[in-house]
């Protein structure tokens, strides 16, 4: 069982940066492949980042590719979300999610996740 907490949500204007954390319980947080998610009002979840186990591998969807930057520390058990440059349009709530898969993530699959982190963004 892990369980998922985000962090570092809030109100920043447009060309603005926050830090997302996601704090996992559990000792075999290393062993699963990360992910970020983003769902705003009236709009399906979608796909935000994947980071694999070690931080080898790291997927962003088009939409925040360049702008947000993903990384993981397994000794705190964390994975983080930096996001510059943030864009109205890029206001959510911002989950975290943990599974075995690499890939399942980049489908929007995943074992765990965590409650959400409002970030609304100003033009």
């Amino acid at each position: 069982q892990v369980q998922l907490v985000e962090s570092g949500g809030g109100l920043v204007q447009a060309g603005g940066s926050l830090r997302l954390s996601c704090a996992a319980s559990g000792r075999t947080f290393g062993s699963y492949a990360m992910g970020w998610f983003r769902q705003a009002p009236g709009k399906e979840r979608e796909f935000v980042s994947a980071i694999s186990w070690n931080g080898g591998m790291i997927y962003y969807s088009d939409s925040v590719k360049g702008r947000f930057t993903s990384s993981r520390d397994n000794a705190k058990n964390t994975v983080y979300l930096q996001m510059n440059s943030l864009k109205p349009e890029d206001t959510a709530v911002y989950y975290c999610a943990a599974t075995s898969n690499l890939n399942s993530l980049r489908l929007s699959r995943a074992d765990y996740w965590g409650q959400g982190t409002q970030v609304t963004v100003s033009s």
